[in-house]
């Protein structure tokens, strides 16, 4: 697998004027070139050139495409897919038409939606009567049992506005009414109206709220049977015309990027010029398409990406299905500098690794993993219309996750807090709970995690060092603060601390060897202010004029501040490392402290509901809080150390639209 980013190739062509479409549904079908304007590329022959035709229905486009989508996802109906679309198909497009197909059946739905949002707000007054008659809230309801001389009609005349409930039960002389007590002085005004005689009889009162209990519970079901039968209509409405809006939906996204594609071309009276990057491994590809659909009648000039700025060349990354919920980490982040490494694979193990030694229990981690499986199987076999908080991405990385705890859980020997089978490395919970085991206490967790740090900082900076080889910038290689020379110190630093504690924090490593190992990377880094000042001055940049006294209290003042920056940041970094240890002694503690519960409970039913609680909310919390430091861990201790970032992304123009992929 190549850990570095795509190399790109820079394409320039010109083809006649009256090929261009044809060239145009070709390289949109490719979906692969990242186009950009020519003029950037020759700013003097700008005046030569002139732009194509206006795009000023471009907007119009996507607002008529958005509309369709909202229909589309009021039917639960889904966007078409890409493999759909095919440029060479597409027509000729009347926004006219398109408009009044979407705003006739927008018209029609807005009758149903009015009379669905009838049928809601009677929803939520039954709902809101049934639950204090359901409840015996009889706090919040007046109930009216009496007699009056006026109709059924009339009555509803009458409370009409308010929420209430009209019974005329079988064989009762008398009606009942229910009210809400905040509506008791409309309420009471309408009664006085309707000269409504009370049955002072406070026995009806219990036999009148069962009989409106059934009544409310009958009457939402007939509510909630309404409210379905009008999502069925809406839904129906729109299948009707699928099709339609399906074809109308395509040739809006193909004119969308035509017209994205044709903004980037430039035009002289009889040819189209455009430039755009493209995978190195792409090249053979769109430059036989571009011939095919020119007819032989085309130039094309390709540029290395080493020729040009390297801020300017987009970034495309090798994409690794397996590794795709670590892929949006990086992104996340940042995007990776064209030409240095992608750091996918490195922060897949180190987040694992991270993940595990903080959430190590087997049991837990097969829970987490059964989830991962089960969401990502779900979105499988049911792609969401709306992404939502939790996205397929996020539950496969949950089976990673689950993955890493199984593994550091049976090296530890712990199963759901308890050590079910015997730890192939140590009894973490033992020596979390003060036992000492093979010399082994809790400093040495700490310790552990200590080294896994070192271990982590260490890869940063050797990968450091690789982009800096690769971008040629061979004097920050030595002389920057994740240098050669910050990197011998903090390896050096690491081996007098490790003597240091093995000493029982008594001595350092006696002799000459260390203050040598210290004084040689300390002294060279003197050098560094007058050694930029000499490459900027090769290099042609404009330099400060500066006497040789100014250039040594330059250097001084850098020096002590590099020193500085070095030992306390690269210690800050080191020591950053035991949350890793604290999260994973947290983590034992809290299974002790429900283990205990569970015992103080007595065992039994009991007992167990209490660990099945506990180990839930340790799932739940603390797992959410190790995801976070390992996250917080690779961000600001191991990607500081190499990753640049300030990388332009690659975006060609494509069929394939956002967020397509995700689920796949």
């Amino acid at each position: 697998m190549n850990v570095f980013t795509v190399p790109m190739k820079l394409m320039t062509a010109v083809v006649l004027d009256e090929t261009t479409d044809r060239v145009m549904q070709e390289l949109l079908a490719l979906g692969v070139v990242d186009f950009i304007e020519v003029k950037r590329l020759a700013p003097k022959e700008a005046s030569h050139f002139h732009a194509g035709e206006s795009q000023e229905n471009s907007q119009e486009f996507t607002d008529l495409r958005l509309r369709i989508e909202t229909l589309f996802s009021q039917g639960n109906i889904p966007i078409p897919a890409s493999e759909k679309l095919d440029p060479k198909t597409m027509e000729s497009l009347s926004l006219s038409e398109g408009r009044g197909l979407v705003e006739r059946m927008m018209g029609e739905l807005a009758s149903i939606r009015e009379r669905q949002k009838q049928i809601s707000q009677k929803k939520i007054r039954v709902e809101e009567l049934w639950h204090y008659v359901e409840g015996e809230k009889l706090n919040y309801i007046d109930l009216h049992i009496g007699k009056t001389a006026a109709s059924k009609e009339v009555i509803k005349r009458n409370l009409e506005g308010n929420a209430y409930q009209l019974l005329n039960p079988q064989g009762w002389d008398d009606m009942v009414i229910l009210t809400l007590q905040r509506d008791r002085a409309q309420i009471n005004r309408a009664l006085d109206t309707l000269q409504w005689e009370e049955n002072p009889d406070s026995k009806l009162q219990k036999p009148a709220l069962l009989l409106l209990e059934e009544h409310l519970r009958e009457k939402l079901n007939r509510v909630e049977e309404d409210n379905e039968k009008i999502k069925g209509e809406v839904g129906e409405r729109i299948r009707r015309e699928q099709s339609n809006l399906e074809k109308l939906w395509s040739n809006l996204r193909l004119q969308e990027l035509v017209g994205k594609m044709g903004a980037k071309f430039s035009y002289t009276r009889n040819t189209s010029i455009f430039s755009g990057w493209v995978p190195a491994q792409e090249v053979a590809t769109v430059e036989e398409a571009v011939m095919e659909a020119s007819g032989g009648k085309c130039v094309i000039e390709w540029i290395e990406a080493e020729n040009m700025p390297r801020h300017e060349v987009p970034t495309a990354v090798k994409e690794v299905p397996l590794l795709r919920p670590f892929q949006r980490l990086v992104d996340n982040y940042d995007t990776v500098e064209y030409g240095t490494i992608n750091p996918t694979p490195f922060v897949a193990l180190s987040y694992m690794a991270m993940f595990g030694l903080m959430f190590a229990d087997a049991g837990q981690g097969l829970i987490i993993a059964l989830i991962g499986l089960f969401g990502t199987r779900y979105y499988r076999d049911r792609k969401p219309l709306k992404k939502g908080l939790i996205d397929p991405g996020l539950y496969q990385l949950f089976i990673y996750l689950g993955i890493s705890s199984i593994i550091t859980g049976v090296l530890f020997g712990s199963y759901f807090g308890y050590p079910l089978l015997p730890p192939l490395w140590f009894n973490y919970h033992a020596v979390v709970e003060g036992e000492i085991i093979g010399g082994r206490t809790i400093y040495s967790i700490l310790g552990i995690t200590i080294y896994f740090g070192v271990i982590i900082i260490f890869m940063g900076l050797i990968l450091n060092w690789i982009n800096l080889i690769r971008k040629r910038s061979y004097l920050e290689l030595v002389w920057s603060k994740n240098g050669v020379l910050a990197g011998w110190i903090f390896g050096w630093g690491v081996w007098a601390g490790s003597y240091f504690v093995k000493s029982n924090y008594k001595s350092f490593p006696s002799g000459s060897l260390l203050p040598i190992v210290f004084i040689i990377p300390l002294v060279l880094l003197l050098f560094k202010i007058p050694l930029y000042r000499m490459r900027d001055k090769r290099l042609g940049k404009k330099v400060e004029s500066k006497g040789v006294a100014s250039i040594i209290m330059e250097s001084l003042l850098e020096w002590v501040v590099d020193v500085l920056e070095i030992f306390s940041g690269f210690l800050a970094n080191t020591l950053s490392f035991m949350r890793v240890a604290g999260l994973g002694i947290a983590h034992v503690s809290l299974m002790v402290a429900f283990d205990q519960m569970a015992a103080l409970v007595g065992g039994g039913v009991p007992g167990v509901l209490v660990l099945v609680v506990g180990n839930a909310l340790v799932i739940a919390l603390e797992g959410l809080s190790a995801g976070i430091q390992a996250l917080r861990l690779n961000y600001y201790e191991f990607f500081t150390k190499y990753f640049t970032g300030n990388g332009l992304s690659y975006n060609p123009v494509s069929l394939r639209y956002s967020g397509e992929r995700e689920g796949r």
